[in-house]
């Protein structure tokens, strides 16, 4: 026999709300590891590259390229409205009619990534159908067909409506 009888009257532990709420918060930790881990785990990270001293050589590679854009004086004009993507491409400031590709980079996801051939009339205009582009902040590279120029630059859309690349400003 207890020497104190009204412990003997007192509820099991589980009947108490305290104990549930004080192994409410290590719960939660555990079941948010266990989300983070499975996020981790299920989606990669797409920004690690595998080749580091390749990507390094290729920099002076696109350095040259930039250099070429400079001394051609490339102007790329683009605007994106109805599902179009609309410019003028221009060196020397005449009409530049040789194709070229245009490259749209989502900042995150590279499978949302774009990659166009543009075919510009004799004036250097083009139009071109395109996806619907994500609100986001697009690294944008135009380069000619032989690789031998290249103009790049970032576009914040739909913030920035119209995009002015200019070889010497880029």
């Amino acid at each position: 026999m207890p020497l104190n009888p009204a412990l003997s009257q007192a509820a099991p532990w589980y009947t108490h709300r305290w104990p549930w709420l004080l192994m409410l918060g290590p719960a939660s930790v555990l079941i948010g590891g266990a989300i983070a881990t499975w996020l981790a785990l299920d989606h990669p990270d797409a920004m690690v590259v595998d080749d580091y001293y390749k990507q390094g050589k290729a920099i002076n590679q696109d350095l040259r390229r930039d250099r070429m854009a400079t001394a051609m004086q490339l102007a790329l004009y683009l605007r994106y409205e109805g599902g179009r993507l609309q410019g003028r491409i221009e060196s020397f400031g005449r009409p530049l009619a040789v194709p070229f590709t245009v490259k749209l980079a989502h900042p995150t996801l590279p499978q949302r990534d774009l990659s166009l051939l543009i075919k510009p009339d004799a004036q250097g205009a083009f139009s071109i159908a395109l996806p619907v582009l994500e609100q986001t902040h697009w690294q944008l590279v135009a380069e000619g067909n032989m690789r031998d120029w290249r103009l790049a630059r970032s576009w914040d859309w739909p913030r920035q409506s119209t995009l002015e690349i200019l070889a010497d400003k880029s």
